[in-house]
C-alpha cells in the first residue's frame, strides 16, 4: 500500500495513492461512516492496517466521482511521515561513497541525527540560507519503524520495519565539516524531505536490491543500488536497538551511494532555483526546488 499525506487548511491529512486517485480517508471514513478504520498514521501503527486495506478496497469508496477521490497532481504534500519521533541517519554507507568522501570504509554504522525542522515534502521548497555555500544532495533509502522495540535480533529485524520512502538528506559541507560532530550542516530548515509515498514492507519485499538515484536539473548525478549498502536493515535496526528504544514512526535513513557533490573533483555546489530528484524503485520521485532563504 502506498501511503501518502496531504496538506488541508486543518494540518496533514492520510491518503492512500490508487489506480482512481488518491483517497482521503478521514473524508470516506466519515463519508460513509465506517468504524474501526484508523485515519491516521499513528492508528495504523496502533491498529494495525489490515482494515483499512479491506476499506479502501470495498465499491463504496472506489467511486470515481466521490469528493473523497482526489486528483493527486493538485495536491501539496507534507512529508510522508509528519511527526518521527526520532530522525537517526547512517553516515558512510556505501563504500564507494566512503572512498569519494575521503574517509575509511566503517567498521561499526556511524549515526547522526536531524531534527524535526529538517522535515519537507515532495514539492516543498528548500531554503539555503546565507550562513552556508557548500549544498550538496544525497538519495536515501528511508527505513520506517512500526513497531516498539529494543534489543531486536538481525533475524527478527524485519518484523518491527512498517516500510520505506525515499529521502534526501540535504548537507552543508562546510558547516558538516566544521568540526568532528556533522549536526549542524545536516539539519538546517527543510534539509530532510521524505515521500511522496510511505510504501508497506509487504509492497517492496526485499529493500536491499532497489535502484536508486539523483537528478540535479535533469542531469542524473548518483545511479546505484540498495544491494551495495556495507550494513543492511537488519543490521542498522539491530544496532541502533542494542542502546534506544525505537517507536512506532521513528525514521531510519540508510546512506547514501557515490555521485555527490562533495567526492567530485570540480565542486559545483547547489544553488537556489535548482531542482532535486530522488528516485528509489517502487517508491517514486521526490522532488524539491531550492531557493534562497531571505531571512539571511
Amino acid at each position: 500500500m502506498k501511503l501518502l499525506h496531504f496538506r488541508e487548511k486543518e494540518g496533514c491529512r492520510l491518503g492512500v495513492q490508487t489506480d482512481i486517485g488518491v483517497i482521503d480517508v478521514a473524508q470516506a471514513v466519515s463519508a460513509l461512516e465506517a468504524s474501526n478504520v484508523p485515519t491516521t498514521l499513528e492508528g495504523i501503527f496502533s491498529q494495525g492496517i489490515s482494515r483499512l486495506a479491506e476499506f479502501i478496497e470495498t465499491s463504496e469508496v472506489r467511486q470515481v466521482e466521490a469528493p473523497w477521490v482526489l486528483d493527486e497532481t493538485r495536491l501539496s504534500f507534507c512529508p510522508c511521515v509528519p511527526n518521527p519521533g526520532k530522525i537517526l541517519c547512517i553516515g558512510l554507507n556505501y563504500q564507494r561513497h566512503a572512498v569519494e568522501s575521503g574517509h575509511p570504509i566503517p567498521e561499526i554504522p556511524i549515526i547522526f541525527s536531524k531534527f524535526q525542522n529538517a522535515l519537507a515534502g515532495h514539492g516543498d521548497r528548500i531554503p539555503l540560507p546565507p550562513t552556508a555555500a557548500q549544498y550538496d544532495y544525497e538519495a536515501e533509502l528511508v527505513v520506517v519503524i512500526g513497531k516498539k522495540c529494543k534489543y531486536v535480533p538481525e533475524d527478527k529485524a524485519f518484523e518491527v520495519v512498517f516500510g520505506y520512502c525515499n529521502g534526501n538528506d540535504v548537507s552543508a559541507r562546510d558547516l558538516q565539516m566544521r568540526t568532528s560532530q556533522w549536526l549542524i550542516g545536516k539539519t538546517l530548515d527543510r534539509f530532510f524531505p521524505i515521500g511522496p509515498y510511505l510504501v508497506t514492507a509487504d509492497a517492496i519485499g526485499d529493500p536491499h536490491g532497489l535502484e536508486l538515484g539523483c537528478w540535479v536539473n535533469g542531469e542524473r548525478r548518483q545511479h546505484s543500488n540498495t544491494a551495495d549498502m556495507i550494513f543492511k536493515v537488519p543490521r542498522l535496526v539491530s544496532y541502533i536497538s542494542q542502546y534506544m528504544t525505537l517507536q512506532p514512526g521513528d525514521v531510519i535513513s540508510t546512506g547514501t551511494p557515490e555521485g555527490v557533490i562533495i567526492g567530485m573533483q570540480s565542486k559545483v555546489w547547489l544553488k537556489p532555483r535548482d531542482e532535486i530528484t530522488v528516485e528509489i524503485e517502487k517508491l517514486g520521485r521526490l522532488t524539491n526546488v531550492l531557493e534562497a532563504d531571505g531571512h539571511g
